[in-house]
């Protein structure tokens, strides 16, 4: 059972009684915290997870896939990789959760129930694109802080919400109005009240798009608590911290959102080419927006052999950001030559795309597979690491498999 709906049922008292154990000082319990002895449970029972997923944090939550495990057209929750920057609130209920909507530049400050979203509004449904700002940090040198991810920081479920522009302009939008920042009921790792482990946003014209979301929903389901039960922000394409978990609040802003991890080298890059290991001047580094063009081979799983007399079928995703994916390419020579590969049109704008091959190996022996995606705008991925910039952002060389011919 979902650890969520088991905490709801009996309670965190009630759970530890069941263990033969008394919280002492139950009552000074800060608001959402969630006890050791429940934080330190098994985090694929926890999350409901596959156990081949990677745990790269306990503190806070961090979690990827492996290629292989991205197989599906659509991602479902035991695969989708775990961001989290603080601690993960207790939601003992949706049916009083509430949003308020205020900043400098609404017209009307208003706040709504879930149900009333759920009413007010019309329900769409999208297939977004999430990837972590630093997925493939672990690649880089010299090395950046931060969580190592490899290549499985990325996910395409299907999400349903409201369209946040809606919402927005029912409270009404100031002339002003230039960007949106979001806040949220995690908790700060110090559990200290007044900080925000992370309080992002995007620009006015990200959150008017018709696929940027406030969801309820993920894959037809309630979304886990671990990707932000009962309302998160989806604003696929762009880095996922955009996409704010647990929302319970949004401020439409007349200046470039000033919250946690906005400022210093938090989801930043140098705005020009620095040296390897360089430092950068905060006035010298620009947000990140849009991500860049990229690929995964998702079959077959890298290590795999095979006879010479069949040919291998490979498959995967591209995925550009804001753009589409004009076409995949593979090699198997090291780059020097490259073959097409059959893709398909993306389901909806934001989504990633499936390209499939079959590759004809010419004989016996050890290759790599590589992939290597175009976008809409003719700009490839480099075969190797791109730029270097300090906090090992946007890594998007090109997907490499081995595989041996015997």
């Amino acid at each position: 059972m979902e650890r969520r709906k088991f905490v709801k049922q009996v309670g965190l008292g009630g759970l530890l009684s069941s263990l033969g154990l008394d919280i002492v000082y139950s009552a000074n319990l800060p608001k959402g915290y969630i006890p050791l002895a429940l934080q330190d449970t098994d985090p694929f029972e926890l999350f409901a997870k596959d156990q081949e997923m990677t745990i790269l944090n306990r503190k806070p939550w961090n979690m990827e896939a492996k290629a292989h495990l991205l197989d599906d057209k659509i991602t479902p929750n035991k695969y989708m990789f775990i961001r989290n920057n603080g601690l993960i609130p207790q939601i003992a209920s949706a049916s009083d959760w509430q949003l308020k909507i205020d900043g400098e530049s609404v017209k009307t400050s208003k706040t709504y129930t879930l149900k009333e979203l759920k009413t007010k509004f019309q329900t769409v449904s999208y297939q977004l694109t999430l990837e972590c700002g630093g997925n493939g940090r672990s690649e880089f040198d010299p090395p950046a802080k931060g969580n190592q991810w490899t290549v499985g920081a990325v996910s395409c479920a299907e999400w349903t919400g409201v369209r946040l522009k809606d919402v927005l302009n029912d409270c009404g939008i100031k002339d002003d109005a230039v960007y949106i920042g979001y806040h949220a009921a995690d908790i700060h790792l110090s559990h200290d009240p007044t900080k925000e482990p992370i309080s992002r946003g995007m620009p006015l014209r990200k959150a008017l798009q018709e696929e940027t979301i406030l969801a309820f929903q993920m894959n037809g389901e309630d979304i886990p608590l671990a990707h932000g039960y009962p309302l998160r922000l989806v604003a696929g394409g762009w880095p996922a911290s955009v996409s704010g978990k647990w929302i319970n609040r949004l401020s439409i802003r007349n200046i470039e959102h000033d919250g946690a991890k906005m400022k210093g080298s938090s989801y930043r890059v140098p705005c020009s080419p620095v040296a390897p290991g360089e430092k950068v001047k905060e006035e010298d580094m620009c947000i990140i927006e849009s991500m860049p063009v990229k690929s995964l081979i998702t079959y077959p799983k890298t290590g795999a052999i095979f006879s010479m007399e069949k040919k291998l079928d490979v498959r995967g995703h591209a995925w550009a950001g804001e753009l589409s994916v004009r076409m995949v390419e593979y090699s198997i020579d090291f780059g020097s030559t490259w073959k097409p590969c059959k893709l398909e049109k993306a389901v909806n704008r934001l989504a990633w795309q499936h390209f499939q091959t079959q590759i004809e190996f010419p004989k016996k022996g050890y290759y790599e597979v590589w992939a290597r995606a175009t976008d809409s705008n003719d700009k490839k991925q480099p075969m190797l690491l791109p730029g270097w910039n300090p906090k090992g952002y946007l890594n998007n060389a090109c997907h490499r498999i081995a595989v041996k011919v015997s």
